[in-house]
């Protein structure tokens, strides 16, 4: 799957604020390294630097393409292609990691905190943010519609982004020896422009699935898609509400 980073970049004040809400509960005072996994084009992890003037700020994804975009659009810190899961195994030691809606794509991410927080310098911080929205119309209606044919064989091996109550996460980084700070936060963001839900999943959630299918039926999943999320999210005058769900979890290392 590739990422198209200038459509990811639509809502970017909505996509951004978790981050910065989530970075507001770290209190490392001066971290040598941090580490964005997961940092997209890198318009977030420039707010990292600014937090953190003196530390060395390192981006980290595994989309060369977003990559590309970081290099090009902040140039002054660090980016480099890289799997998560990979990183979780053998990266370097860091004071402080942030992974922004990252872990969701990866159905065994409860398997790789134990690796993320190896990694961690004692006395450091851990902090992640996943979308807990899964069982909204946003994606129940792409999953009732992918199960159906003539779409189903082409992406029945796609990969489908999923989370974890927030109590899960508490318990999992508790038992890794960390003091837990976990909160949910259920966002309403009034959009506006044609089909705006679609806007916003088709540069995430979706993307995938309208990837793997080929020409002729992705126009016809996309305008059926298109169809149900305006019923599902109807345009109340002052724009369409979509509530939005996340999940959010701090961990300092003993």
């Amino acid at each position: 799957m590739t990422w198209d980073p200038e459509h990811y970049l639509t809502y970017a004040d909505e996509r951004g604020r978790p981050f910065v809400e989530l970075v507001r509960r770290v209190a490392a005072e001066r971290p040598a390294d941090v580490v964005d996994l997961g940092c997209g084009p890198g318009n977030l992890t420039r707010l990292l630097a600014q937090r953190w003037p003196g530390a060395r700020v390192c981006g980290l994804d595994a989309s060369p393409e977003m990559v590309d975009t970081a290099q090009r659009d902040v140039p002054d810190l660090a980016f480099e292609v890289a799997d998560l899961r990979d990183w979780a195994a053998s990266g370097d030691e860091v004071d402080v990691l942030v992974s922004n809606a990252t872990l969701q794509w990866l159905p065994e991410h409860l398997d790789l905190l134990p690796g993320l927080v190896e990694r961690v310098r004692p006395g450091g911080w851990i902090a992640f943010q996943v979308p807990g929205n899964f069982g909204e119309p946003s994606h129940t209606l792409r999953d009732e519609l992918a199960a159906q044919e003539p779409y189903a064989d082409h992406v029945r091996d796609v990969a489908v982004p999923s989370s974890h109550d927030p109590e899960v996460y508490l318990a999992a980084l508790a038992g890794l020896g960390c003091q837990v700070d976990v909160w949910e936060t259920t966002y309403l963001h009034v959009l506006t422009g044609e089909d705006p839900v679609f806007a916003w999943v088709s540069a995430t959630g979706a993307r995938p699935t309208l990837e793997a299918l080929p020409e002729g039926l992705r126009a016809d999943f996309e305008a059926e898609y298109r169809k149900r999320l305006r019923e599902a999210y109807p345009d109340r005058g002052h724009g369409v509400v979509m509530p939005f769900r996340r999940i959010f979890a701090v961990g300092r290392k003993a």
